[in-house]
């Protein structure tokens, strides 16, 4: 089987010179790995930090905080992306 691919663009900043081709950069290490096989690998660095007792656990409030800090993002982008609708629209 091959490797996904995926085009990156290739030449100056300014992508003035259009005359180049797109590069293809090839999938390696964890991008290659179907996500079974990542989620089974966290599991198991997950299951050996808490083993070691290094591992970070949250307390109620962390977590509260942590849930508000991610509702607001999603809330300030979902605004972004209604802004920029309506402008198309415009």
């Amino acid at each position: 089987m091959r490797p996904p691919e995926r085009e990156l663009p290739k030449g100056n900043k300014d992508n003035t010179d259009d005359r180049e081709a797109p590069v293809t950069k090839t999938l390696q290490g964890f991008a290659k790995m179907d996500e079974t096989t990542r989620r089974e690998i966290a599991s198991m660095g997950g299951r050996a930090a808490h083993e070691k007792g290094t591992a970070h656990e949250w307390s109620r409030e962390q977590a509260r905080i942590a849930g508000r800090k991610g509702g607001l993002a999603r809330a300030r982008h979902m605004q972004e992306l209604a802004a920029a609708r309506n402008k198309e629209k415009e």
